[in-house]
């Protein structure tokens, strides 16, 4: 029997199953704070898994649905409706797919890290200041600049404090970040691979149900295939107009760009074999092709989840697989647990996952190593994210990166290898 197993299950088999312990409670959140059904995230993470897996340039990143595209999908839903996510999704994946083909790869790689790291914390600006309302036991609103307004009132409702649904999920939220922060700093050595996410969502479930707290809880259904909506025609026959265009090009770019820095970025954390970008680019391209197809949430190589791998002891494609497989087997055998989980715990994890996004150490490393104008440039791509909106945001961060090149490209030097 030993012949006929690849010969790196003994390292791929428990590294997977850590990555779907990462995975599961960050594809149910990003979900949420995307405004869908969890179960969206879910069908996700399983062809982020299994299909991208199988066809990926980047032998150990994990593909699935990602934070830094929670803010787009839930600006969309709102203003095309969650019919029409699908078919953006579809073309997104047709452009990533011939930007693959076209071996465009390395023209992603281009653009300013100070951009990218600017874009993404604005991004974790917004999902922490939209969280911070479910943790309150209110709804999101759709502005961004309007949840950082709302804050100060939805601390003060709690007041006095008195036994309510926003206390009670105050409590299954505040635990889960807790227990997650706490399991981080103080895990021993040994358990130093169950992810702390995972630690906080099962204090805050379990919390929630030994005090039987009145909270939201996540809806799965009984199974997977009532989660996928394919589109119809008349939702894709829409494909033409301007602001669908221009969405679906903007969660192409955005996703690519994330994609190609995470490969980078665990191509650094190995010594096997390097990242093939075009080849990555075009798995990504049918990975959101599929996903528009199955009407769920777009994908990138996400680091989070990738870095788990590689911390794993992954050696091959297989273990990244198996993820995928073992949250198919989640999803169909234990949807009557996934429902214990309250929204609140969801929502602290995302808080926390948010907050890391804004990595204030980037920014001081790009003050001490390149100066002011690349910080700036970070911070402007911030503000305009949060004020205005992710598009415009990255658009401006462009805008200042070229500017800040255009002087010294008479003296660019040419090498050839």
């Amino acid at each position: 029997m030993a012949r006929f197993l690849p010969a790196s299950l003994a390292r791929d088999l428990p590294a997977s199953i850590v990555v779907v312990l990462v995975a599961l409670p960050l594809c149910m959140g990003i979900a949420v704070a995307s405004g869908v059904p969890a179960e969206k995230g879910l069908v996700t993470g399983i062809i982020g898994g299994i299909v991208v897996g199988l066809l990926a340039g980047s032998p150990l990143q994990v593909s699935g649905p990602a934070a830094g595209l929670a803010v787009i999908v839930f600006q969309l839903v709102q203003d095309f409706g969650l019919a029409m996510l699908g078919p953006i999704l579809v073309l997104a994946g047709l452009l990533q797919l011939g930007a693959g083909v076209l071996r465009l790869g390395k023209w992603f790689r281009a653009i300013s890290p100070a951009v990218v790291h600017g874009m993404l914390a604005g991004i974790g600006v917004l999902i922490v200041a939209a969280q911070l309302q479910v943790l309150f036991g209110r709804a999101p609103l759709p502005d961004g600049l309007q949840n950082l307004a709302a804050i100060p009132a939805a601390v003060l409702g709690l007041l006095p404090l008195q036994w309510s649904s926003g206390t009670a999920a105050v409590l299954a939220g505040g635990a889960t970040i807790l227990a997650m922060l706490l399991w981080e700093k103080l895990r021993p050595r040994s358990l130093r691979l169950i992810p702390g996410a995972l630690v906080g969502v099962v204090a805050g479930t379990a919390l929630a149900a030994a005090l039987a707290l009145p909270v939201q809880r996540v809806d799965v259904p009984d199974a997977i295939l009532s989660a996928v909506s394919v589109p119809t025609l008349a939702d894709l026959s829409r494909l033409g107009e301007g602001g669908i265009l221009a969405a679906a090009l903007v969660i192409a770019v955005i996703a690519s760009a994330e994609t190609l820095l995470s490969a980078a970025a665990v191509d650094r954390m190995h010594d096997g074999v390097r990242t093939n970008y075009d080849r990555e680019l075009s798995a990504q391209g049918v990975g959101n092709l599929l996903c528009g197809l199955a009407g769920a949430l777009p994908m990138t190589g996400v680091i989070v989840r990738s870095s788990a791998n590689v911390q794993a002891g992954a050696a091959t494609r297989l273990s990244t697989i198996l993820h995928g497989a073992w949250l198919l087997a989640a999803v169909a055998l234990l949807p009557w647990l996934l429902r214990e989980v309250p929204m609140a715990a969801l929502a602290g994890v995302l808080v926390v996952t948010g907050w890391r996004l804004v990595s204030l150490k980037h920014v001081r490393e790009l003050l001490h190593r390149h100066g002011v104008l690349p910080a700036a440039i970070w911070a402007a791509t911030v503000v305009m994210v949060v004020a205005t909106d992710l598009l415009t945001g990255v658009l401006v961060g462009l805008a200042l990166s070229f500017l800040e090149v255009l002087p010294h490209l008479r003296r660019m030097p040419l090498r050839i290898r």
